[in-house]
């Protein structure tokens, strides 16, 4: 797979995952303009995450029935839509629904992440899923630095105008460049797609697995982007929606490790790499504890959490990837179901205890989904049948 086709695919995965993100620094500010609490403008992130969620249930298993770069396409003008949508909202009633639709168009990521495993050989799949997984991640914390540069410069509203446009772009691009898939899932009817995602959960024990590791992961990752935003708006630090979203540049620096992970499940090193990214996980917890007062140690932590988020999803997808072919969304879209529930609970999570409790709870917390996510991985080494599975993915 060229490097060109697989560049502009980490892109196009960025781009479309990025206006799931984009309100983060922005939230105190849609608070202020709606008058809303900052606990209801944090459910714009809650229902993005549970939009993102549906997107993965009803649109990503259309990836083994239908050909893919239509489908493609066909979502990269709805995220386009959606995110006009929602910069042209007028109330909170309205931008509230809006922003659960802009989840689920967002699913477009994914698609774009299989539609790259796809197109690439069994000895380069690692290399590929970790450059567009790159793309992904850096789309999830750049958003953040954009929205809130743009926000400070022309308000929240016209960063999603211009991701729209942009979006428009993206569409007319990849109906140009992207190949054609082949249509394994013709036979298939889209009811059964969905119906075979229960079988799916309790045949492959992998699958199970790396759920388990992901679920504790993305809830730590979203109980700590959640919160920051408000802890960084109020003293002791004070910082505008343009210094708030700078923070993405800290935790894009775990997205430089995305071709190294890559090449540790093309090598057959899951299982060890999968250790490694469970204590960076829970590590990362000690200074974001201590960042209530001190800036350093919020940055290291940032750094830590999302090497760690990075480095691990990787590993889940590339070992998810092999285990069925023929059935490879729907095998993503099981997996990453689970993750985003996870999420979009680790962001309400976040708002209730920042709301009642602050910052102390919100580490307390992280600190437990990253204990969690650790003891399963030792458990593939006191466990039989655990270790079974954990071997043989590796």
């Amino acid at each position: 797979m060229g490097r060109p086709l697989v560049l502009l695919m980490a892109v196009s995965a960025g781009m479309a995952i990025a206006g799931n993100y984009y309100a983060q620094p922005l939230l105190p500010m849609i608070s202020r303009e709606f008058h809303v609490s900052n606990g209801t403008a944090a459910l714009v992130m809650t229902l993005g995450q549970l939009g993102y969620t549906c997107g993965l249930l009803f649109i990503l298993p259309l990836a083994d029935l239908l050909e893919r770069r239509r489908l493609v396409v066909i979502m990269s003008l709805t995220v386009a839509v959606t995110q006009a949508a929602f910069g042209s909202a007028t109330s909170a009633a309205v931008l509230l629904p809006v922003a659960l639709l802009v989840g689920t168009a967002s699913v477009l990521a994914q698609l774009i992440v299989l539609t790259a495993t796809a197109l690439a050989d069994d000895a380069e799949r690692g290399r590929v899923l970790g450059a567009v997984s790159a793309g992904l991640t850096l789309g999830i914390l750049l958003a953040r630095t954009v929205s809130g540069g743009v926000g400070d410069t022309g308000g929240w509203r016209l960063t999603y105008w211009l991701a729209a446009a942009l979006m428009l772009v993206q569409a007319g691009v990849l109906a140009r460049v992207l190949p054609r898939s082949q249509e394994l899932g013709r036979r298939l009817r889209y009811p059964d797609l969905l119906r075979s995602l229960p079988a799916l959960l309790r045949d492959e024990p992998v699958l199970r697995l790396r759920i388990g590791y992901g679920t504790a992961m993305f809830a730590s990752f979203n109980l700590m982007w959640t919160a920051i935003v408000f802890l960084l708006a109020e003293p002791p630090y004070g910082y505008g929606a343009g210094t708030i979203g700078l923070f993405g540049l800290a935790g894009a620096i775990g997205a430089m490790a995305s071709s190294t992970t890559g090449r540790l499940a093309d090598r057959g090193l899951s299982v060890p790499g999968t250790g490694v990214a469970s204590l960076l996980l829970l590590a990362a917890w000690l200074p974001l504890s201590l960042g209530g007062h001190s800036l350093a140690a919020l940055i290291a932590g940032v750094v830590i959490l999302d090497l760690g988020l990075h480095m691990m999803s990787v590993l889940n997808m590339s070992e998810i990837l092999k285990l069925r072919p023929e059935a490879r969304s729907r095998m993503q879209a099981a997996y990453l179901i689970c993750y985003f529930v996870a999420g979009a609970a680790g962001s309400a999570l976040s708002a209730l205890l920042w709301t009642h409790f602050g910052w102390n709870a919100i580490s307390a917390a992280g600190a437990a989904c990253g204990t969690l996510g650790l003891l399963l991985w030792l458990a593939t080494f006191r466990s039989p049948r655990l270790r079974a599975v954990g071997p043989s993915v590796g």
